[in-house]
């Protein structure tokens, strides 16, 4: 009986903690959406007034790695979620095994090459890379023939 209740009270910790974790991504998913529009933005108002291209150019490349450090924090969370999911298919989870994002991390954190590697990773994958690759392209290519 006391392993039961342990197990429902770990269970109901997980299901908690999936909750705020889910919440978070979805928020860091609305933030990398307001970078992006942001980029879209500087590059219209960068190309209707004619801004210095470089200048132009360096703060796109500045938000393109802003997002990927966002979906970098993001990723982590979705592989706890992922481990929290497991673990909640267990018929009984072991106790402890709730609320250790941190720690798992912890336990699992590259070096600064490391981290830099997760960044520029993040950065490259299509869906960060889009639109940021095309404004780039499409800001060069137009002071190139101005």
């Amino acid at each position: 009986m006391k392993d039961e209740t342990m197990a429902s009270q770990e269970t109901d910790l997980l299901g908690r903690e999936w909750t705020a974790l889910h919440r978070d991504c979805e928020l860091q998913e609305r933030s990398a959406l307001w970078i992006k529009l942001g980029a879209v933005a500087l590059s219209v108002v960068a190309l209707a007034l004619a801004f210095d291209t470089v200048l132009t150019l360096l703060l796109l490349a500045v938000l393109w790695l802003q997002e990927a450090i966002v979906r970098t924090g993001q990723s982590r969370l979705n592989a706890r979620l992922l481990n929290i999911e497991t673990l909640l298919r267990a018929p009984l989870p072991g106790a402890g095994q709730a609320c250790q994002l941190y720690s798992e991390w912890a336990a699992s954190r590259p070096g600064h090459l490391g981290l830099i590697g997760e960044y520029l990773g993040n950065a490259l994958r299509p869906t960060v890379a889009f639109p940021y690759a095309v404004l780039l392209v499409l800001l060069w290519t137009v002071s190139a023939t101005a």
